[in-house]
C-alpha cells in the first residue's frame, strides 16, 4: 500500500523566483531564507519520494474569480506553468499520474467532498517555487498531484472543513494499491496582508504558536472561524489553510525534523516545517 512518509509546509512568495533567477540565494536579504531549505533538501533526497500531492491556492493563473472552485483536483499527465506578471521565469513541465489523481478524487467524492477536477491545469507559483526549493535542479525526480483550495474569494472554506480535507486524502492515499511513497506538501502563508489599511501585517506570536500547534495541537486553528484567522494573520494569512490540510494528511503523531522563521520576505512571514509520520 502507499505510505505518506511526511509532509513539508513552506511560503511561496513570487519574489523568490525572482531571487533564484538572478542567483540570490547568498545575498544577505535573502541568506537566511534560502539556507533553511539546504536540510529540507538533504532529507527530501535521502527520503525518496515517488509521488507529490501539492496543496496551494491558485492566484489567477488556472483559476480567475468569475470561476474560483473551493476545492480542485488535477488529473492531467502533465503540468505546466506560465508568465503571471511577476517576472520569474517559467518551469520545466511537471510529471503527473493520471491514475493516482482519479483514485484521489474518487476517494474525496466518496467522502462528499464536492471537486472540480482538472484534466487540464496550469500550475502557479504558490505549486513551482516550492517544488524548486526542494529541487534546485528542477529535474523534478517525482510525479505530482495538484489539490487547490480557494484562499482568494469569499466564501473561503473553513479551517475545519480544510483539515477534514487533509484528513480525507491522508484516508486516500492508505488505499493506493502501490508501493508510491508520498509526500505531502503545503504552501502559503504564514502572516501577511499585501493591501488596505494593514497592508504589511505580520503576526509573529500567532505564527509561532501556530507552527507549535501543528506538532503538539494539530486541530488548535479550526477553532478560528475565516473572519477571525484575517484578523489574526491578514487577508492573505489565510493560506495557512494549506498548512492545516498538509498536517491532516500526515495522521495522529508526527516528528518534526526541521523549522524555520523568518521575517520579513516581500512583506511576508516565511514559515518553513518538514514532518515526518509515525512521530
Amino acid at each position: 500500500m502507499a505510505k505518506i512518509i511526511g509532509g513539508i509546509t513552506t511560503s511561496h512568495v513570487p519574489a523568490i523566483g525572482r531571487a533564484i533567477a538572478k542567483g540570490l540565494q547568498q545575498d544577505p536579504y535573502w541568506k537566511p531564507f534560502f539556507d533553511a531549505y539546504v536540510p529540507v533538501q538533504k532529507w527530501v533526497a535521502e527520503s525518496k519520494p515517488d509521488v507529490v500531492v501539492v496543496i496551494y491556492n491558485d492566484h489567477g493563473l488556472n483559476f480567475f474569480l468569475d470561476k474560483m472552485p473551493t476545492f480542485a483536483v488535477g488529473a492531467a499527465a502533465e503540468y505546466r506553468n506560465a508568465d503571471e506578471g511577476w517576472g520569474i521565469p517559467t518551469m520545466p513541465p511537471f510529471q503527473g499520474d493520471a491514475a493516482l489523481s482519479w483514485q484521489l478524487i474518487e476517494s474525496l467524492v466518496e467522502d462528499e467532498f464536492d471537486l472540480t477536477t482538472c484534466q487540464e491545469m496550469k500550475v502557479d507559483h504558490a505549486f513551482t517555487l516550492p517544488m524548486a526549493l526542494l529541487w534546485p535542479d528542477q529535474s523534478w525526480p517525482v510525479r505530482v498531484i495538484p489539490v487547490c483550495i480557494n484562499t482568494v474569494q469569499d466564501p473561503l472554506p473553513t479551517a475545519r472543513r480544510c483539515w477534514k480535507l487533509g484528513e480525507a486524502i491522508g484516508r486516500a492515499v492508505a488505499k493506493w494499491e502501490t508501493d508510491e511513497r508520498v509526500l505531502i506538501l503545503g504552501t502559503g502563508g504564514l502572516s501577511h496582508q499585501l493591501d488596505g489599511e494593514r497592508a504589511g501585517f505580520i503576526n509573529k506570536d500567532f505564527d509561532l504558536k501556530f507552527m507549535d500547534s501543528m506538532v503538539h495541537d494539530p486541530q488548535w486553528a479550526t477553532q478560528f472561524t475565516t473572519r477571525e484567522l484575517v484578523e489574526h494573520t491578514g487577508t492573505q494569512g489565510v493560506e495557512l489553510l494549506m498548512w492545516l490540510a498538509t498536517r491532516a494528511a500526515l495522521g495522529a503523531k508526527v516528528h518534526e525534523l526541521h523549522r524555520n522563521y523568518h521575517i520579513p520576505i516581500s512583506n511576508t512571514a516565511s514559515g518553513l516545517m518538514v514532518l515526518e509520520t509515525g512521530g
